[in-house]
């Protein structure tokens, strides 16, 4: 463990690889901060005296804790940074390593590389200048503005001329949109790790941003849909959510700890990667992909639900499923992966489903289950490939999907 730090306060850093572990010199302060994290690492007792830490499938900077329980801790990717940038850009929807906005050879940190990126990506979004849209308030005011509220204004104010019950529709730049921007750029700035030119231009960005309230990290993200108007901000936006939700860590036990920085969920970085794909690949096929559909029921009685990753449809109809992994595959896969794609299929009548894990070797041929007339295929996209050839792979995936996705000749069972 390192005692270097990227501010002017020094704190002790751990660093770790995804799922690598290490062995720490950690103070009872620091551990305690570590297992309040137990989405990040797990923590546990090695014989030496010391403490053993593991990554689980994050990757990132952040800083935790306060006091004698303060530390850094840096998660770092196995594949190249570039790599998995293009990752975390097709996951949000803004491809940037096909569009040159971060030189990734010159960053040392995925964290530095996502705030280079993303602050290209709000820049342009800013450019045309900031969105502005319609809002409705109810507040009380000394003049008339909208509507009164006549109820509200009887109920509460009764004989009293002023302050007033209003309604109103106010034209401001404090949208959704504005305000899931703002929330990522100030989120970018506090993180360690962010070099100076990347923490000057967010900050110039968020001073444009007047008026708007920021997205705090935990706080639910107000909705918005994509529509002409807010075109120019959609990439910013998608990579905001991705921030945002990286921001925000479920703490174990009281008081909580102090969380500066984020991270990215690496299963759910691939998950997204593969949906995007498999929605734009698809499409010549006259199919359409929905990504983690809650409607669906697994037991009659409709108290079970589940969610596949993504769901294949054919004229409105389910016609096969894609479970995403991130583990690398060796040999076969686990019996709990197969049997997980089997129910999904069971419950949608379906014939065939797909498992996609990002690193290891193919299987030799697809599982036909016994006595479900049910076929399972595994397959393996390398996360570790160059961009141009991981395209290459995720084409031919989508080849064989779709060339396969046809509708069951019975009739579905489908419990949705």
């Amino acid at each position: 463990m390192s005692a270097t730090g990227t501010s002017v306060t020094t704190v002790p850093v751990v660093e770790l690889t995804e799922t690598s572990s290490a062995v720490f010199p950690l103070t009872p302060a620091q551990v305690a901060t570590l297992v309040a994290v137990p989405e990040l690492v797990a923590v546990t007792p090695d014989r030496s005296g010391r403490w053993r830490v593991a990554g689980r499938q994050r990757v990132g900077t952040v800083r935790l804790g306060a006091g004698d329980g303060a530390l850094e801790l840096r998660l770092h990717p196995k594949i190249p940074v570039g790599h998995l940038l293009g990752l975390v850009g097709h996951a949000g929807g803004a491809p940037v390593w096909r569009r040159g906005l971060v030189q990734v050879a010159e960053t040392e940190t995925l964290v530095a590389a996502v705030a280079d990126a993303f602050a290209r990506l709000a820049e342009q979004a800013l450019n045309g200048g900031v969105l502005h849209g319609y809002v409705h308030r109810e507040e009380a005011l000394t003049v008339v503005r909208g509507r009164v509220r006549t109820g509200a204004q009887l109920g509460r104010r009764l004989g009293m001329p002023v302050p007033l019950e209003v309604a109103f529709d106010d034209h401001t730049a404090d949208i959704a949109e504005n305000r899931i921007l703002l929330g990522a750029l100030e989120r970018l700035r506090s993180v360690p790790s962010v070099i100076a030119g990347t923490a000057g231009l967010l900050r110039h960005l968020s001073a444009r941003l007047v008026g708007v309230v920021p997205v705090r990290p935990g706080a639910p993200l107000p909705s918005w849909r994509a529509t002409r108007l807010n075109e120019r901000y959609a990439p910013a936006l998608r990579l905001a959510e991705l921030v945002l939700a990286g921001s925000s860590l479920q703490q174990a036990g009281t008081p909580a700890v102090r969380i500066d920085g984020f991270v990215l969920d690496l299963a759910q970085v691939f998950e997204r990667f593969l949906t995007a794909r498999l929605r734009e690949l698809l499409t010549p096929y006259g199919v359409r992909c929905e990504a983690q559909q809650g409607s669906h029921r697994l037991d009659r009685g409709g108290r079970v639900r589940f969610r596949p990753d993504v769901t294949v449809h054919r004229r409105g109809r389910p016609v096969t499923v894609v479970d995403a992994k991130y583990q690398v595959m060796e040999g076969d896969p686990p019996a709990g992966h197969l049997f997980q794609v089997l129910s999904y299929c069971t419950a949608l009548g379906l014939d065939r489903g797909h498992l996609v894990y990002a690193a290891g070797r193919a299987s030799a041929g697809p599982y036909r289950i016994t006595g479900s007339g049910i076929t399972v295929t595994a397959h393996v996209l390398d996360l570790g490939l160059p961009p141009d050839r991981l395209d290459r792979e995720t084409r031919e995936l989508a080849e064989r999907i779709g060339s396969t996705a046809t509708p069951l000749c019975t009739s579905s069972t489908s419990m949705t």
